[in-house]
């Protein structure tokens, strides 16, 4: 009877390998509700009124957030296909840096129709197919009618972008204010690559430092990176103009013998010498980098007393136990070279000027209770730095993660330069564009495509559903305007119409400031279908038994 052909369908049959197969609609249906309860646990936190979520991790530490990524990233997702939901929002979160929740409801939704289809017993190629269709088509309308193109995109578009993705976050009455500051964040950094004549926007060159105290009104922007640390000895130098910057991951302390080493001393004048040789090595290392004309130094080990008697006395300032990530990106920053060791090709020890960074000044500043190191006018790329205050550290960190995501809405919107309304505009009008879509095709593929519609759906019913707002009024409201769009060329401009969730009308977005990148958009379309069919492609599972311990 053993997997006998014919044993009925789905049931598992104890393979001849170690383990259990489960296969057919069984494993389908598992699959699907694996995906549909992740997708519960980020659907209230959908939109500008979503709800946040508490996660207390086995050490008991606490994170409270709003984004999907997060969120998802922090559960430890067992089932295999709820795992590929969990790496669809990383990706959206690497790629486009917001959209991480809308893409697994929708990659959910997309897995729920599809299980019904195959209930009814349409073969999943001729769905999957479908659903390649539906989502080529979805972006081909997408660029075609609703991304409007933002050429001379003034400050005002980026500061609509900003705002809209600010709007789901933790402060969504104070987004003005921040996203002001991510867009001056983000000026400051836009550099034009010379080969390709590009404006590149490097987040990374966006430095983001913490500290409690205030309120988040305080948050400000310094022109600079700001580094966590101050100055090694009291004597030293508070601020260095036209600096020359010494990246070392060096110890300056006293050298002392290796261990094991062992001498044997006959004469009592030669322990001096040892001692003074000791300290001499240490000596003739700081001579070698003042030498070269440096005039800050920046170590990731320790300096000791002795060296910063020395460094006081050229007037130089010197950081010790600097974050090696640090270092890095100052090294990005001014040009400098990060050295491990001062020893050179012939085994002597050399350090010359081309290996030292340079910057326009390095100021040592009190920032709330703590000395900062901030260094400006660096020469390879511009940087700077935002000093987040809040009121406690879960605030802070929530408001990182806010902040990273607008700075990610920002530079995609401007690299790709185009936008789309927000709101459930985008999903109302391919719903609509997908059912006339699907009826003109005569081929399996139509109820596919039809399913694909209406999970476009479930963004304006979670939408309106978080807002308090009847979902079925609204998403028929929008529906209706969308249809209009698209049937009579006078009402073209009924394309833009969404929905403000504060106030539960349903206007157009696209005057109204409520943006998002076109990219993203796209982005999730693709990622959620490709993460859909990922799944629906699977129709076995074989479960191996762990092995038993021999005896």
């Amino acid at each position: 009877m053993m997997g006998a052909p014919n044993a009925p369908p789905g049931h598992k049959d104890q393979l001849y390998l170690n383990g259990e197969r489960t296969s057919g609609q069984e494993i389908r249906t598992q699959n699907v509700t694996a995906a549909l309860s992740v997708a519960n646990v980020v659907k209230t936190s959908l939109g500008p009124i979503g709800l946040d979520k508490m996660l207390v991790d086995d050490l008991g530490e606490v994170t409270i957030t709003n984004d999907g990524a997060t969120i998802l990233a922090n559960l430890e997702v067992e089932h295999p296909a709820a795992r590929v939901l969990v790496q669809l929002s990383e990706i959206q979160d690497k790629e486009v840096g917001d959209g991480t929740t809308s893409v697994v409801i929708v990659a959910a939704e997309l897995l729920k129709r599809a299980n019904e289809l195959v209930k009814n017993s349409i073969h999943p190629t001729s769905i999957m197919s479908g659903y390649r269709l539906a989502m080529k088509e979805s972006i081909k309308f997408i660029k075609e009618n609703l991304a409007v193109k933002t050429d001379k995109l003034g400050r005002d578009v980026a500061l609509n972008i900003a705002k809209t993705t600010l709007s789901s976050k933790i402060f969504g009455q104070q987004s003005e204010f921040f996203a002001n500051l991510a867009i001056d964040a983000m000026s400051a950094i836009k550099t034009i690559n010379p080969e390709t004549g590009k404006t590149v926007y490097p987040i990374k060159s966006v430095g983001i430092i913490k500290q409690h105290g205030k309120s988040f009104k305080d948050s400000q922007l310094f022109n600079g990176y700001v580094m966590y640390g101050g100055r090694a000895g009291q004597g030293m130098p508070r601020t260095v103009k036209n600096a020359k910057i010494a990246l070392l991951d060096i110890d300056l302390r006293k050298s002392k013998m290796q261990m094991g080493v062992s001498v044997v001393v006959t004469d009592p004048k030669k322990l001096e010498d040892i001692r003074q040789k000791e300290s001499d090595i240490t000596r003739d290392r700081i001579q070698l980098l003042l030498n070269a004309g440096a005039n800050v130094i920046l170590t990731s080990k320790g300096i000791d007393d002795m060296a910063i008697k020395y460094f006081v006395e050229a007037g130089a300032l010197a950081v010790r136990r600097v974050k090696k990530e640090d270092l890095k990106r100052i090294a990005k920053l001014t040009g400098g070279t990060l050295m491990i060791t001062f020893a050179d090709m012939e085994g002597n020890e050399s350090f010359t000027p081309e290996m030292l960074g340079t910057a326009d000044e390095v100021i040592e500043e009190r920032i709330a209770d703590d000395d900062h190191l901030i260094i400006k006018g660096g020469q390879s790329t511009n940087a700077c730095s935002v000093l987040l205050r809040g009121a406690n550290m879960h605030m802070l960190d929530e408001v990182e993660r806010s902040l990273h995501d607008a700075l990610c809405a920002i530079k995609r919107a401007l690299e790709s330069a185009s936008v789309v309304p927000g709101g459930g505009c985008v999903e109302s009008a391919l719903s609509i564009h997908l059912e006339n879509f699907a009826t003109s095709l005569g081929s399996r593929e139509q109820l596919a495509i039809a399913e694909f519609a209406t999970a476009m759906l479930v963004i304006p019913k979670q939408l309106s559903v978080n807002a308090a707002q009847d979902a079925s009024d609204m998403v028929a409201k929008l529906r209706a305007y969308h249809n209009t769009s698209q049937t009579d060329p006078t009402k073209t401009e009924y394309r833009h119409y969404g929905m403000d969730c504060i106030s539960g009308k349903v206007q157009n977005n696209l005057v109204a400031g409520i943006i998002e990148p076109a990219l993203s958009k796209v982005k999730m379309i693709q990622f959620a279908t490709e993460a859909a069919i990922t799944v629906l492609r699977i129709d076995d599972m074989i479960k191996l038994a762990p092995e038993e311990p021999g005896q």
